[in-house]
């Protein structure tokens, strides 16, 4: 197969991207087809995703690598403008503020409906945080919100932040779900983000259990 030119590759990655994006968020990270994306995105190679990404998991993690830019965006200044002894519930502030800023169109909307689908893999269990955390504001601001919780046990302080941030995730994508139905929420955004902090921040900070 002759190799397309660098803008041709380029748009044609984006496409399907953009039709990775609709496909997993409906159809899930597991059970989607690649020839649906294939065909969403307009290309009549069947090979089109091992061609430009190598495999499923090469174009998921080019969805998710598009996601975390975005929201690399928004809470590197956020976390910036943080004093450096404020408190777990500024930081989360910072980092629910971050991720629902995806909630404002589709392509955000649906990058969350997937996300929360990978939430076992950010490796915070074992200590060692996904290596596409090394580096970003979203890694330090997560690794600050557990410093924050030093004075729980380890393995209790671990499984709370993962989750906690599982907590965040499946809520903001019950949230993107009901944009991309328009299904009427519950609550105003402002009521559901302050809730949403204000339930994660007791869920962190509540005491240990006794004997642990």
């Amino acid at each position: 197969m002759a190799r397309t030119s660098g803008q041709s590759g380029q748009q044609t990655r984006d496409k399907l991207i953009r039709a990775a994006e609709e496909i997993f968020a409906a159809q899930g990270t597991d059970g989607a087809q690649l020839r649906d994306i294939v065909a969403l995105a307009g290309q009549s190679n069947p090979s089109a995703v091992q061609y430009h990404f190598g495999s499923r998991a090469g174009l998921l993690d080019a969805v998710m690598a598009g996601r975390q830019e975005r929201t690399e965006r928004v809470v590197a200044p956020l976390l910036d403008g943080l004093p450096g002894d404020c408190g777990v519930r500024d930081l989360l502030t910072a980092l629910v503020t971050a991720e629902a800023s995806l909630l404002t169109d589709d392509r955000g909307r649906r990058c969350l409906r997937i996300s929360a689908q990978l939430s076992h893999e950010t490796g915070l269990r074992t200590g060692r945080p996904h290596p596409a955390l090394d580096g970003t504001a979203y890694g330090r601001l997560i690794g600050r919100i557990g410093d924050r919780l030093g004075a729980l046990p380890r393995p209790v302080r671990l499984e709370r932040l993962d989750l906690a941030l599982t907590l965040i995730g499946a809520a903001l994508a019950d949230r993107a779900r009901q944009g991309l139905d328009g299904t009427e929420p519950l609550t105003g955004q402002e009521l559901f983000l302050a809730d949403l902090v204000g339930t994660t921040t007791a869920f962190l900070q509540a005491p240990a259990p006794h004997g642990a």
